[in-house]
């Protein structure tokens, strides 16, 4: 039999085992590729997966040395999100295989989320929300006084920890705010943003700092990196921050030690914390999630509908792209 590029494509099959945007899927399957989103169970998948040219996971899903090992037809192993700590890169790569994450679909949305958490925190919303609807009928001017004492963002200073895509995206919010950035990132000495204000595009070129003189100065800190072998924010980082310091982490659970978090919490050191990630997920602690002080979103940051479509259009292009050259 004479094999076409057309029969190659029929023949590539590509397994999307946690998700994927219908514009994603629609755009795989108009380009010809043999498409299954029914999900198949991590206890199952060395028995199936070798059925699949290419795997498509969020964080679910695990694509560990084992797993690539029993699957020598897989050519490509592609996550939506930024992080690939579920995956082994290096192992896959050692094999032959494409590696594949979708790093800019979602930064501005985790951006956002970042300040969310900083404008409920400066305003007291996460426990304004909490206490309005059990006592603000009976204790309104109580809980007026209570909450009185917010504090504007313009002139902070904000120090953002990993100065890739999504701190890029946090920093720009903040200029816009008229807030002073202060990033900290070993890999990066300088960058240059663009902000977009309606018709006009303004350019700021903004240095790394050292962890010291950021600890020392920022008002807010906010993390933006992936998993590290231990806490970057522990109890000496903590030492070194101004009083009242707001901490928000919307990166891993991990990089801020939680026990000293809770503990510079009940010091008075840091005044709050906004946490989208947490170490024990799915199941948090509880004195974290109880904490008066902690304002509390489960891992939603890139969860958008607009970075939902971008992360399905940004792996669709990569794998046409992909067996397109390579078929």
């Amino acid at each position: 039999m004479y094999i076409t590029k057309s029969n190659l494509l029929q023949m590539t099959k590509i397994l999307i085992n946690d998700g994927i945007h219908p514009t994603g899927k629609k755009m795989l399957e108009e380009a010809g590729y043999e498409v299954e989103t029914q999900k198949i169970p991590q206890e199952e998948l060395s028995n199936r997966l070798n059925e699949f040219n290419a795997i498509c996971v969020r964080s679910a899903t695990t694509v560990r040395k084992d797993l690539i090992d029993l699957c020598p037809n897989l050519k490509v192993i592609a996550r939506g999100g930024v992080g690939l700590d579920n995956i082994d890169v290096d192992h896959a790569k050692s094999k032959g295989l494409q590696v594949y994450n979708t790093p800019a679909a979602s930064s501005r949305s985790v951006a956002e989320l970042a300040f969310a958490h900083i404008f409920s925190l400066s305003r007291f919303l996460y426990n304004s929300n909490r206490n309005m609807p059990a006592d603000g009928d009976s204790e309104f001017k109580t809980l007026k006084k209570s909450f009185a004492k917010g504090s504007e963002l313009k002139g902070k200073t904000i120090g953002i920890i990993g100065f890739g895509r999504i701190g890029q995206e946090t920093a720009k919010i903040a200029l816009g705010l008229g807030m002073n950035v202060l990033p900290v990132d070993p890999y990066m000495e300088s960058a240059t943003l663009t902000l977009k204000i309606m018709d006009q595009s303004i350019h700021v070129e903004l240095n790394s700092v050292t962890m010291e003189m950021m600890l020392s100065q920022a008002d807010y800190i906010s993390l933006h990196i992936p998993s590290a072998d231990k806490p970057v924010l522990g109890t000496e980082e903590f030492a070194q921050m101004k009083d009242g310091v707001m901490i928000i982490n919307c990166s891993r659970g991990g990089t801020v030690d939680e026990d000293a978090l809770l503990a510079a919490l009940d010091s008075g050191k840091v005044a709050a914390a906004g946490l989208d990630v947490f170490v024990n997920e799915p199941t948090p602690r509880t004195d974290i999630l109880q904490h008066p002080c902690i304002s509390l979103t489960p891992h939603i940051g890139a969860s958008t509908l607009e970075a939902q479509e971008n992360i399905g259009i940004e792996l669709a292009e990569k794998l046409i792209a992909y067996f397109d050259n390579n078929n």
